[in-house]
């Protein structure tokens, strides 16, 4: 006859007191933590950002892979870390777009540049780009992981959920493909990994449920694996606005599962916000991964709104309804699309309108 040991079941009570200490003691240790030792650790890091930026990495003849980098900020990125005199390696579906991205790359310094067509929503594409540049060039220093498509639709007005898998595997599952052949090559060369999530990714901002969702699955996903690698990659999150790109220029993943350029959307999405230069905001990243920061917003203002999400989410909630939605049916009645239509500022927020005829949609 065989006899079974039990474990004792926990005694609720006792599991319940446990959790009533807590719930007294964990926000008074919080408040003290933060009163005794926050201000201290911030001079410290000021002091540590005033070092790096004195001592920030030299990028000439590192290897730089960047994905999506036929436009945006991915374009960008290849001709301020090619003025630095870094080794790219572009990667994108477009190959002819990237080719004149890569030829400018060249004229303003890089000594080397590799083109690849690639799809980072799919696994087999991510392995052969990181393939392709550690064949080419022997090592890989940065890789940023730029590459995202955009969606504008209201979640009740989408046709078939299923066609924002396609966003989810671009946005999310294309970071993590390319990081996990890329990891071992950058603890080699104890380098760097530049993740572009957005500031969308704590701004519950309508009809954008699912791309919010997946910069918010870029953010988490970075952040859990700072932590697994420790210093052997240091790891930088990069939480844009709206900046210059085709998104900003109406160029959407509709709730159909097109892709297309609808600038009447665009104006209802981006409202009244002020889109920032693309350029400045491809300086701010590399600089801002050469010093090895953490974190990164640009334009740096939008950090506040991280702050009134925290601590006023209410007031944030009633200034999206306000200035984003009406009836569904209805585009030009919210408030942020009528100030635009009346004063006619998009040429002034918008830096790049006049330029959406020249998106292709491919």
């Amino acid at each position: 006859m065989h006899h079974h040991k039990f474990l004792p079941e926990p005694i609720p009570q006792a599991m319940d007191l446990i959790h009533k200490f807590l719930n007294l003691a964990a926000p008074t240790f919080t408040f003290f933590c933060f009163f005794f030792f926050l201000l201290p650790f911030y001079f410290f890091k000021s002091l540590k950002s005033i070092f790096s930026t004195i001592f920030s990495e030299n990028l000439a003849c590192k290897v730089v892979l960047i994905t999506g980098a036929s436009s945006g900020i991915g374009e960008h990125l290849a001709y301020e870390y090619g003025k630095r005199g870094a080794r790219l390696s572009l990667a994108a579906r477009r190959l002819n777009r990237l080719q004149e991205v890569a030829d400018m790359a060249r004229e303003l310094g890089s000594p080397q540049v590799l083109t690849i067509q690639a799809d980072v929503s799919k696994r087999n594409d991510c392995k052969s780009m990181v393939d392709q540049t550690i064949n080419h060039y022997g090592r890989l220093d940065h890789l940023v992981n730029n590459a995202g498509i955009g969606s504008f639709s209201m979640f009740e007005e989408t046709t078939d959920v299923d066609v924002f898998r396609k966003l989810m595997d671009t946005n999310f599952w294309g970071s993590v493909y390319t990081t996990y052949f890329a990891v071992p090559h950058l603890k080699e060369s104890n380098g760097k990994i530049i993740a572009i999530s957005s500031a969308a990714s704590w701004l519950p901002t309508p009809r954008m449920a699912f791309y919010n969702a997946s910069k918010a699955a870029v953010k988490s996903f970075f952040e859990t694996l700072r932590v697994e690698l420790g210093n052997q990659i240091q790891i930088t999150i990069v939480t844009p606005g709206f900046i210059e790109s085709e998104l900003t220029q109406g160029k959407i993943l509709s709730g159909e599962g097109e892709m297309r350029v609808d600038q009447e959307i665009r104006d209802v999405m981006v409202s009244t916000t002020p889109v920032g230069s693309v350029s400045g905001c491809a300086k701010a990243i590399v600089n801002s991964a050469c010093r090895g920061d953490r974190y990164l917003t640009q334009p740096s203002w939008y950090k506040m709104t991280y702050v009134w999400k925290v601590f006023w989410p209410e007031m944030v909630e009633w200034h999206f309804r306000l200035f984003y939605l009406t009836h569904p049916s209805r585009r030009d009645f919210p408030l942020g699309k009528m100030i635009l239509d009346i004063t006619g500022s998009q040429q002034v927020l918008y830096p790049s309108s006049t330029q959406s005829s020249e998106i292709k949609t491919d």
